[in-house]
Parts: structure tokens; sequence; C-alpha cells
């Protein structure tokens, strides 16, 4: 399954990203974690040192390497210069398994917590005032859009803060969207503004409470978020000592929380896994950027890229491998 975690910056989205991939990699699955926050943090709640997350490369500065593997031999994309964020995989490209052997894995992922860390990266200094961090994020969405994750299989993406994940279709690239959210007026605005953008997508977001204090922090969340309210952390000396810098045993999570963590898996696990969306929903972006500014930008028609007769999930995986 796919899983993005989102929400506003302070809200603990990155914390409970990294509390929920170590509980998934604690369980024996499979698990591949993405820092795709422009605030690069996810590794060191994993717990990886900065000597470490130093020798990660970074997903964003090697985008055309990226783009050489995933186009594969797809004869509808001429070179990896014609992709941009949204390309779909066609047949003949290269589609990702979650194993060690992925190339992209073996690339960019870094040991980390039981899980494997992947990072979009941050800004560099030849960034600053001339790029936007969504050229980076795309690296992040190519990934995601020739994954093909099978049971017991876990992808979380820890998101940047607040709504930018809408400037592409990256926001439809996942099973399920947890989104945390504190219990305040500026909490439950992101909630807000992620459920207009997304009404018309068939995106599954389930809201997250955090830092919930009492029974009043509850009903505030449930009254301005309804029946999107899925689940609660409450106050937490693990979670807070996460949040310094520490990393404590699993056994030492509240009773309560581990609940928590245990019935998000289980809401994960049970959501419905529709590759046929999956593919018509990367179709439909792609075009839209095609249309919008990448034909005018490449002098391409981006929109014959786009293989008609492909369906992404299982089958063309297994058709790859023989």
């Amino acid at each position: 399954m796919k899983i993005a975690f989102a929400g506003k910056g302070g809200s603990g989205k990155t914390t409970l990203s990294a509390l929920f991939t170590r509980y998934l990699a604690a369980a024996g699955a499979e698990v591949v974690a993405v820092d795709a926050d422009i605030n690069q943090n996810l590794g060191a709640a994993l717990g990886l040192a900065p000597d470490d997350l130093a020798r990660i490369p970074p997903l964003g500065s090697h985008l055309s390497e990226i783009k050489e593997i995933l186009r594969g031999s797809n004869p509808r994309i001429a070179s990896a210069d014609a992709m941009i964020k949204t390309t779909p995989p066609g047949r003949g490209s290269h589609l990702l398994d979650m194993t060690p052997a992925n190339p992209i894995h073996r690339r960019f992922g870094h040991p980390a917590a039981g899980a494997t860390l992947m990072v979009t990266g941050p800004f560099s200094t030849d960034d600053l005032g001339v790029a936007c961090y969504h050229s980076k994020v795309g690296a992040a969405e190519m990934y995601l859009n020739h994954l093909v994750d099978g049971p017991g299989e876990y992808a979380v993406v820890d998101l940047t803060a607040g709504a930018d994940s809408f400037a592409s279709g990256l926001f439809t690239r996942f099973d399920v969207t947890f989104l945390v959210a504190e219990p305040t007026l500026r909490g439950v605005g992101v909630y807000r503004q992620y459920a207009d953008y997304a009404r018309d997508h068939d995106v599954e977001i389930r809201v997250i409470g955090n830092k919930v204090q009492d029974e009043g922090d509850v009903e505030f969340l449930r009254e301005h978020v309804g029946s999107a309210l899925s689940a609660c952390f409450g106050h937490s000396s693990f979670v807070r000592a996460m949040e310094k810098g520490r990393h404590p045993d699993l056994a030492e999570l509240e009773d309560d929380n581990a609940k928590t963590l245990a019935w998000m898996r289980d809401s994960v696990d049970t959501a419905p896994k529709d590759w046929a969306r999956f593919t018509r929903q990367s179709a439909e972006f792609h075009a839209r950027n095609a249309r919008a500014w990448a034909n005018t930008t490449t002098g391409t028609d981006l929109e014959a890229q786009i293989d008609p007769e492909f369906v992404m999930g299982p089958e063309a995986l297994e058709a790859q491998r023989a």
C-alpha cells in the first residue's frame, strides 16, 4: 500500500510518519519511507545520524538517472529528456517492485529502523531564488507512478507541509492519506483545504488527531472534520522524546497510542487497491500537464506518451519479469 502523511508544519506528521514506519518494520513488513518534505527530517526521526544522512543520494538531484531507469524500452518515450514528473508507465517501462533488487532502492535507499529510506533532498545553494521544490518532489512522483506494491508491502511518504502536493498529480498516488491535525483552527484548516482539492479525485483522507490532551480536544476535531476523524494520538511522552531526537524502544509506547498504530495499519490493509483508477488518474494528470505547459516547453506532444492499452499493477510487473 502507498501511504501519505500530510498536515500543516508542526503538526507532527514527520514524527508520526517515522513512528508508523517503525511500527510496520517491527512487525516484519517490507517498508520504504520517502522523505518528500522540503524540511528533510524523516531520516533523523528514524534515528539516522547526520553522517549517515549525508551519504544518501537525494532523488531530486538525480532526475536524469531516474528517468533513464524508469523509461526502460518504452517506445513512446524517445529519451529521458522527454519525461516529465507525470509521465506514466507503459509497455516497456521499467516497473519497480519492493525488493532490495529494485534499482532505485539499490541506488538511492539507505537502511533506517528496519525500513529503506529515500530522500528527495533539500534545497541547494544553486536552487535558492531560481527553483521551486516541486522539481525535487517530482522524483518521488515518478517513483510512485512506477511502483507495484503488493500485500504486506508499504511505501510511506512524508509530504511537504500544507497543500503543495496538489501542484501535480502526486496527491492521487496513495491508497490512504493520513492527514495529521492538531486540535486548533490552523490544524483543521489544512484538512478543509486538502479535502476541497481532493473531493473530485477519489482520494481517501483519514484525519489523525495529534497532541490531543482531553475529550474536549477530540470533540473540537470531530466538530470541524466530522467523520473523517479516524483516530487520535493522546499526550505522549514517547512522541515527545522522538521530537527531541531520542528514539525509545517501541515497547515503551503508551498502550492507547500503540492501539492507534494497530488501527492505522488495519485501516490501510483494508483500503481498496484499485490499479485501474491509479492508471487512469496517472494518464489524466499527465495529459493535463502536457496541455498546460509541457508540450510548449518541450516542443513535443507529450500526451502521446500515454499507452491506452497499459494497466499498471501486478500483472504488468509479471509480464515484465517474464
